[in-house]
């Protein structure tokens, strides 16, 4: 069985989320690959003079001279839409919501993806981390989760949230250092949800840094009735994804670590 949802973060851009001037969103993305006007107007082939007006708004960007400049600075799929927005431009990449009809194809193979990996739980996620689909194996990662984490699911605050699977993570520590480790990551390079990041920060549980002699980071959970499962998780993305809601889509398998996880779960 798959179940869908549609969060807010796969609806069209909207004004709320393109507050920010051109300049503003240039500056922030040039700041983030740690680039100089000067060294960001000699890799795009532009006047460092040119760049600083665009910063401060004198100058408006032509179509073809936000593109080079998102290319140069590598700003992924949603950010050039934001750039084009923020400059007065049409964004060239679609955002489709996930239950929509153009969707079909992907969702279709998501499902199969999803059954794939049964009895073992695999969830997908939007670029937001938020729960767009799971198969019935989840359900063994969300016992015990409170009901107000389940109305709008999403996989980091029930994986973190102390009302969430965090009481049963026997390695939450370390756990959690993976997950902030991954977010930390995606916001720094691809201008990832900072508020999100600084909501599940704020969550009790502590840190550990990754073991740099493991080979991966292991999800070690209690189960309701005593025992331990052990999962590593695998993530597969759609790499050829031209609209943002199918590029920013992950799914992620949890696989048994061990022979007594696999006989659990079958």
């Amino acid at each position: 069985m798959v179940t869908t949802r549609r969060p807010g973060h796969t609806e069209p851009v909207s004004s709320a989320t393109t507050a920010a001037t051109f300049g503003d969103l240039l500056r922030g993305w040039r700041h983030r690959r740690r680039l100089s006007q000067l060294a960001l107007s000699i890799a795009a082939d532009v006047s460092a003079r040119h760049v600083s007006f665009l910063e401060t708004g004198r100058s408006s960007p032509s179509r073809a001279m936000v593109l080079r400049l998102a290319h140069v600075l590598d700003v992924p799929k949603h950010g050039q839409n934001r750039l084009l927005v923020a400059a007065g431009l049409a964004p060239v990449y679609s955002q489709l919501s996930f239950d929509a009809p153009e969707m079909s194809a992907v969702r279709g193979g998501v499902t199969r993806v999803l059954a794939a990996y049964e009895p073992f739980p695999c969830l997908a996620v939007d670029g937001g981390w938020n729960i767009l689909a799971a198969n019935p194996g989840t359900a063994v990662l969300l016992e015990g989760v409170a009901a107000h984490l389940l109305r709008q699911p999403n996989a980091l605050r029930i994986a973190l949230h102390p009302d969430g699977l965090a009481p049963r993570i026997a390695n939450l520590a370390q756990w959690r250092g993976h997950l902030l480790d991954r977010l930390r990551r995606e916001v720094r390079e691809s201008g990832g949800d900072d508020a999100l990041l600084a909501e599940i920060e704020a969550y009790p549980g502590g840190s550990a840094p990754t073991e740099l002699g493991g080979v991966a980071v292991p999800l070690e959970l209690d189960t309701v009735e005593g025992g331990r499962l052990t999962f590593l998780s695998v993530v597969t993305t759609f790499g050829t994804a031209l609209d943002l809601t199918a590029a920013e889509l992950s799914i992620e398998a949890f696989l048994p670590a061990d022979d007594d996880t696999a006989a659990a779960l079958r």
